[in-house]
């Protein structure tokens, strides 16, 4: 990492270069492979994912007790707590980035996930960030989704830029799903296939699951 001058991960690197493995598209041009056929999602149903994946985590996240919101999981870099914020905090950042003018790095998407301490209520945090989404849809579905804005994985049209953001959000609400499975809670309302059709996401939650 440090010799590719990467700050963070996942990335993909070849023959000295590399490449920040945020846009599955980019990544494709990067090894030469040939593009993508499948039609990607428009903004409005991006926004119309967002809005799901958030109800969905604040569904979950309700569902969870204080002991298991709190305690370990796996080898997660966050308890299930932080990692419900994180979800919120995806989405909060996009919007900060774009309505303060500001390249949306790493450092904000991880503002605050860190310092989530037992007790804190992040279905309140979640239920405040699905109203500022909704707000900033109803103010923006308008724009050019095809113009430009900064991010840590450089420059993004603002449609590719909705993507990543909502399907960061998902996997990390596919991965509450599995915390409420693996302590024997019955899923409150389980994102289907059908809801996370057209987003560029892994196969799996976690990279261990076999």
């Amino acid at each position: 990492m440090r010799l590719l001058g990467a700050r963070s991960v996942p990335v993909v690197a070849r023959g000295g270069r590399f490449i920040y493995s945020q846009s599955l598209a980019e990544v494709r041009e990067f090894l030469g492979m040939p593009p993508e056929q499948e039609k990607a999602l428009t903004a409005e149903e991006l926004a119309q994912r967002i809005d799901l994946v958030l109800a969905a985590a604040l569904r979950y996240a309700r569902q969870m007790p204080d002991a298991v919101l709190d305690g370990p999981f796996r080898n997660s870099w966050a308890p299930p707590r932080g990692l419900a914020h994180h979800v919120f905090r995806i989405v909060e950042a996009f919007i900060e980035a774009l309505e303060n003018r500001e390249p949306l790095t790493y450092e904000l998407i991880m503002l605050g996930t860190y310092d989530v301490r037992p007790g804190a209520d992040v279905v309140a945090y979640g239920e405040g960030i699905r109203e500022r989404f909704q707000d900033w849809w109803k103010r923006n579905k308008g724009v050019d989704f095809s113009r430009t804005v900064a991010t840590y994985y450089g420059e993004q049209s603002l449609l590719a830029t909705l993507e990543r953001t909502t399907w960061h959000s998902a996997q990390h609400t596919r991965q509450l799903m599995v915390v409420l499975e693996a302590n024997g809670i019955q899923i409150d309302g389980p994102l289907t296939a059908a809801d996370l059709q057209g987003l560029p996401l892994p196969e799996r939650p976690w990279d261990e699951d076999a």
